[in-house]
């Protein structure tokens, strides 16, 4: 008897590298985002109390594979059972039902896994183990039916486009005529684009870096590589030394749209992490002041100009009161990265589309409008402001601009990209180089 009870306790262990234990701690995460917690976050304090470091890319992994399908996934759910289950089995379940609904061709572990593996994470916690006859019923009904059922829950939109109906109805309105591709480029899988230093190397000599390395890679803008294979960041030739930053292809376009030339004095509104921050550096020797509101984030504008070997001052404060921090001096340029919905960056990002609220866009429009508002007092006569966001919606982007040229009798709206939406590769083509988030600039001269 004392035997039968140790090998039913070790069973009930899965192993740290096992689908078991991933599946357990990426539905742990994925109850945080339901409870409003965005997902990185989620992770860092799940990976904090765990303290498994081998386990970490496989719930991480599930974790934003089931958040990019959680409209399908939910659906599913519904379809299947009579009632909801308690929440740590409906959790369970949604993970197991985002990895056996991918297709095929991007599945990477079999059904049979991920039904074994699913009844094994039920049989862990006391919350689910009742449960555990009810998690293997479900997913073996839905490999049974998995055709019907994924036909059936495809006549509702939010299964279909994985987005909430608000943000669908907003992203149609928009944009009529690309609002599919939108939404679809909003499921995949980000790719790891690089901006090359251009005080240590080219795109061209960079390239060849990585030819010699064997990491295929494409030029993909005038500072921008794109990996073909994503890497660790620890393993991307030259970034530990400064040489490359991890940086979007279309988030690149902000630093050369300001035109600055040495000796310039140059404020960095919202900089942290700092990606643009270290861009405006690598371009000219200015003076550079980075705004944070947030002391932490203000730290990881510190750590990536340490990689970088480069400096600025970074400087805590709130950008729509610079009577807090601003020492009186005037700006050649200004760049303002504005807080905002994030909506043009949900493939990498896709627990955004779940945690915001159609109320956001309007609050996010109104403390632009207060940053616009001020920090063009602090820019020179004959400076210019860059105004940005990683959005699609014209709230934040195209009226804000508007509103804006309408509002300062003094401010004469330049040349810039305006709304840059959200595109992927092509299938098939290694050397298509049009694979971006979704942006907005606009850019402004004082006379």
């Amino acid at each position: 008897m004392p035997a039968t009870q140790t090998t039913s306790h070790f069973a009930m262990q899965p192993a740290p590298d096992s689908l078991a234990f991933a599946l357990n701690n990426a539905a742990r995460a994925l109850a945080a985002v339901r409870a409003g917690t965005a997902l990185p976050a989620a992770l860092t304090a799940l990976f904090a109390e765990i303290d498994v470091p081998a386990a970490r890319g496989a719930i991480q992994d599930i974790a934003y594979r089931t958040l990019r399908a959680l409209g399908r996934a939910d659906a599913l759910l519904a379809a299947l059972v009579r009632k909801p289950p308690p929440a740590p089995v409906a959790n369970l379940l949604t993970c197991a039902l985002a990895l056996l609904s991918d297709e095929p061709e991007s599945a990477i572990y079999t059904p049979f896994t991920v039904v074994d593996q699913a009844v094994c994470a039920a049989n862990v916690q006391p919350a689910t183990r009742p449960m555990k006859g009810l998690v293997n019923a479900v997913l073996r009904n839905f490999l049974r039916s998995r055709a019907t059922l994924l036909a059936q829950i495809m006549h509702d939109p939010v299964a279909r486009w994985n987005h909430p109906r608000w943000w669908i109805d907003e992203v149609r309105t928009a944009w009529p005529i690309a609002w599919e591709e939108i939404l679809s480029a909003g499921n995949t899988h980000a790719p790891l684009t690089l901006r090359v230093n251009q005080r240590r190397s080219t795109v061209a000599e960079y390239l060849d870096v990585l030819h010699t390395a064997q990491i295929p890679a494409v030029a993909a803008g005038p500072s921008a590589v794109r990996l073909l294979r994503a890497l660790p960041v620890e393993r991307v030739p030259g970034f530990m030394q400064g040489v490359v930053s991890v940086q979007d292809a279309s988030a690149q376009r902000a630093a050369p749209l300001l035109e600055i030339r040495p000796g310039m004095r140059v404020l960095d509104a919202c900089a942290a992490p700092g990606g643009k921050t270290g861009h405006l550096l690598e371009l000219a020797e200015i003076d550079l002041v980075a705004l944070e509101v947030d002391q932490a984030r203000a730290m990881r504008i510190e750590q990536n100009l340490s990689r970088l070997q480069l400096m600025a001052t970074v400087c805590i404060g709130n950008a729509s009161s610079p009577d807090e921090w601003w020492d009186g001096r005037l700006f050649d340029r200004v760049l303002i990265d504005a807080p905002c919905s994030g909506s043009g960056i949900v493939r990498r990002h896709p627990d955004i589309r779940w945690l915001r609220r159609p109320a956001d866009l309007a609050a996010l429009a109104r403390e632009q409008q207060r940053m616009l508002a001020a920090l063009w007092p602090l820019l020179k006569p004959g400076g210019e402001l860059v105004y940005a966001t990683c959005s699609i919606f014209p709230i934040e982007g195209e009226r804000q601009a508007q509103w804006f040229e309408g509002k300062q009798q003094d401010a004469v709206r330049l040349s810039a990209p305006g709304q840059l939406l959200p595109s992927t590769a092509l299938p098939g083509c290694a050397s298509n180089t049009d694979d971006r988030d979704g942006f907005f600039y606009a850019r402004f001269r004082k006379q």
